[in-house]
C-alpha cells in the first residue's frame, strides 16, 4: 500500500493522480504566472532565467483546489486527519536549456506571519521572496506532508529528483545512505508524496535533452495551530 512506502521510506508515487486536462491547464496558469512574476520577489532565477515562483497561494486560484478531490483529498486525511491544510505552493521549471541542480536538503523551512517570535520549536528567521520563514523543528515538520504535482513526463533526461529512502525520521538521519538513493521517474499526473525531513537532491538535465521538468509543490500541515504562539503565513482548508 502507498502509505506503508510513505510511512517506511518517506516517499510514495501516486500514480495518474491527477487527470491530463487538469494537468494541462496547470501548466498553462503556473507557467504565466512564472512570466508575471520574473521581475518580482516571488520568483527565483539561474543564469537570467526564472526557474520558480514562491507564495503561490494568493496568486494561482488552482492550488487551493486542484488538492480538494480524491484520490488527493483522501489520501491527505488519511496521512495528516481532517484538520489538514495547504501551508505554501512553490512551481519549479527545469527547461531543456537552462538547466539546474541542487545538492542533497531537507525541506526544513516554513512560511509564517511573523518571524520574531522566540521559541525552541523555531530558529533561523529569514525571508524568502518577501515571506516570514523560520526553520522548524523536527516534531512540527513530521506533522507535514508535501505533494508534488508532476506537470511533465521525469525520466533520466530531465534532472529526476532523487530521494534517500528511510531518512525522514530526523533532520539528522541518514537513511539508507546516499548509495542507496532512488531516482523518482513519473508521468506528467503522477504525484509524489514526500515527508519535508526526507533528504532529497535534483541533478541537472542532460545536454540535448527538449524535457522540460515543470513541478507544482505543495505543502501541508495537520494543525492549523502550531507552537508557542508562531502562525502559518497560510492555512488553507478543504472547502475554503
Amino acid at each position: 500500500m502507498a502509505n506503508d512506502a510513505l510511512d517506511r521510506d518517506g516517499f510514495c508515487l501516486l500514480r495518474g493522480a491527477v487527470v491530463s486536462s487538469v494537468v494541462e491547464h496547470l501548466l498553462q496558469v503556473c507557467t504565466q504566472t512564472l512570466v508575471a512574476e520574473s521581475e518580482s520577489v516571488r520568483a527565483r532565477s539561474s543564469r537570467g532565467h526564472v526557474y520558480a515562483a514562491r507564495n503561490l497561494i494568493a496568486s494561482i486560484p488552482e492550488v487551493t483546489t486542484v488538492w480538494q478531490s480524491d484520490p488527493l483529498l483522501s489520501f491527505l486525511r488519511a496521512e495528516l486527519g481532517d484538520g489538514q491544510g495547504l501551508v505554501r505552493a512553490l512551481f519549479f521549471d527545469k527547461p531543456p536549456d537552462r538547466t539546474w541542480a541542487l545538492p542533497w536538503h531537507k525541506d526544513t523551512s516554513i512560511a509564517v506571519r511573523d518571524n520574531s517570535v522566540e521559541s525552541a520549536c523555531f530558529s533561523r528567521p529569514t525571508r524568502k521572496a518577501g515571506v516570514p520563514h523560520l526553520i522548524a523543528s523536527d516534531d512540527v515538520l513530521r506533522q507535514m506532508l508535501t505533494l508534488r504535482i508532476h506537470l511533465d513526463e521525469v525520466t533520466t533526461e530531465n534532472g529526476p529528483l532523487q530521494v534517500i529512502p528511510g531518512s525522514h525520521h530526523s533532520s539528522d538521519c541518514e537513511g539508507d545512505g546516499v548509495d542507496s538513493a532512488v531516482p523518482v521517474y513519473a508521468a506528467g499526473g503522477d504525484v509524489l508524496a514526500m515527508r519535508p525531513l526526507i533528504s532529497h537532491s535534483s541533478g541537472s538535465s542532460q545536454p540535448g535533452t527538449r524535457r522540460h521538468r515543470r513541478i507544482l509543490h505543495l505543502e501541508f500541515a495537520n494543525s492549523a495551530t502550531l507552537p508557542d504562539g508562531v502562525q502559518w503565513h497560510d492555512f488553507v482548508t478543504p472547502g475554503v
